[in-house]
C-alpha cells in the first residue's frame, strides 16, 4: 500500500468522506459538483477517500451487507453475521474486517457503541437507576451495568453525568487511561488527544490512572488530566465547562486555534487558523448550534475573516486591507 495513502485522516475529513459516500448514492448532480470541489480542495480528503474506497473493496470480498453491518448497532452485526451464514468462515471474515477497520480506517468502538452522537449533535439519556448522561458532539458510551458496579466506557468524546441516588453499587466511568468513580456526584469526563479530562462540578470523584495503583479524590471545583503515565497537576475548573449543555461555548483569554478547533468539534468537514493568527487571544460566550454565527462572531472582535473554500473547508484567516 503506498505510504501516503496509510497516513491516518482526522475525524472531522473522515466524517466528512463517509457523508459524501453515503449522499453520492442518491446520484443527485449537484452533489456531485460539490462533492468534486471537496474532494480536491486538499490532500487530505483524497486520503480519506482512498481509503474508503480501500475498505470498500476488503468488504466486498467477504459480503456486500459487511460494510453497512459495520457502520450499524452490534446487534446490527449479530443480524448480519446469521445472514452470511452459520459457518466459522463467514465469522472470521467479519471479524477480521472490523478488526482491519479498527486499526487503520474508521473508529469501530464509536460506531458499535450502545449509545452515540453524530458531529454537531448532543443528546440526553437517563438510564436505569436514574443516572443523567448528556452526550456531546460525536460522544460514544457503551453501558455495562451488572450486580457488582454500574459501568460507564467513554469510547469517544465527552459526557455530563448526573448520578442517580439511592443505589448501593459504586458508579464507574471508564476510560483507555483510567477511571473514574463517583462520590454522589456532577462530573464531565471528555477524551483528549493527551489523555482524559475529568472536570468535578458538584462533590468529589475519585480518579484511579490505568498506571498507577493509587486513587486520588477531586473536589468540587477541580479538574485533572489523566493521561497514559498518570495523573496530571489539578487545576481550577475552567469557566462554564458545563456550557456546552446549554447550547453555549464560553472561553476566558483563549487561544484563537483552540477556540476554533473546539468549534469544529461541532461541525463536518475541515475548520482551521491561518498561523498568523493564531495566537490571538478572546474572551467571549459562542453559539454551537450555529458554527458559522460562532465564526462570524470573530469579526467585530478580532483582526480575522472567515475564508470559505467549500461547505467542508473554512479557513479563520488575517483580515486584508481593501485598498480604495
Amino acid at each position: 500500500m503506498n505510504p501516503i495513502s496509510s497516513k491516518p485522516v482526522s475525524t472531522q475529513v473522515l466524517d466528512a468522506a463517509i457523508a459524501w459516500q453515503l449522499s453520492l448514492d442518491s446520484g443527485n448532480p449537484v452533489e456531485r459538483e460539490e462533492f468534486t470541489r471537496w474532494h480536491a480542495a486538499h490532500e487530505e480528503h483524497a486520503r480519506a477517500w482512498r481509503q474508503l474506497g480501500m475498505l470498500d473493496q476488503r468488504f466486498s470480498v467477504a459480503s456486500g451487507p459487511a460494510r453497512t453491518a459495520l457502520l450499524q448497532s452490534r446487534e446490527g452485526i449479530r443480524r448480519r453475521v446469521r445472514k452470511l451464514g452459520s459457518g466459522l468462515a463467514s465469522v472470521v471474515a467479519v471479524i477480521g474486517l472490523a478488526l482491519f477497520a479498527a486499526e487503520r480506517y474508521l473508529p469501530v468502538d464509536y460506531w458499535l457503541a450502545d449509545q452515540r452522537t453524530a458531529t454537531g449533535e448532543q443528546r440526553a439519556i437517563r438510564l436505569a437507576d436514574g443516572t443523567l448522561i448528556n452526550l456531546n458532539t460525536h460522544s460514544a458510551v457503551d453501558v455495562r451495568f451488572d450486580e457488582k458496579q454500574r459501568l460507564i466506557v467513554l469510547q469517544e468524546g465527552e459526557i455530563l453525568v448526573e448520578t442517580g441516588h439511592g443505589d448501593a453499587r459504586p458508579f464507574i466511568v471508564e476510560t483507555r487511561e483510567g477511571s473514574m468513580r463517583a462520590l454522589g456526584t456532577r462530573f464531565l469526563v471528555k477524551r483528549e488527544e493527551q489523555g482524559t479530562r475529568l472536570s468535578v462540578l458538584q462533590s468529589a470523584v475519585a480518579a484511579h490512572p490505568q498506571s498507577s495503583p493509587d486513587e486520588q479524590i477531586l473536589r468540587e471545583g477541580q479538574q485533572v488530566l489523566i493521561g497514559n503515565d498518570g495523573l496530571g497537576p489539578i487545576v481550577a475548573l475552567s469557566q462554564g465547562a458545563d456550557a456546552w449543555t446549554r447550547g453555549m461555548l464560553v472561553v476566558d483569554n483563549a487561544r484563537l486555534e483552540d477556540l476554533v478547533r473546539e468549534i469544529g468539534r461541532y461541525r463536518r468537514g475541515h475548520l482551521g487558523v491561518a498561523p498568523e493568527v493564531a495566537d490571538l487571544r478572546i474572551t467571549g460566550s459562542f453559539p454551537l448550534k450555529d458554527t458559522n454565527l460562532a465564526l462570524n462572531a470573530l469579526l467585530p472582535t478580532l483582526p480575522v475573516q472567515i475564508e470559505q473554500h467549500t461547505p467542508w473547508w473554512v479557513t479563520v484567516a488575517a483580515k486584508t486591507e481593501v485598498k480604495p
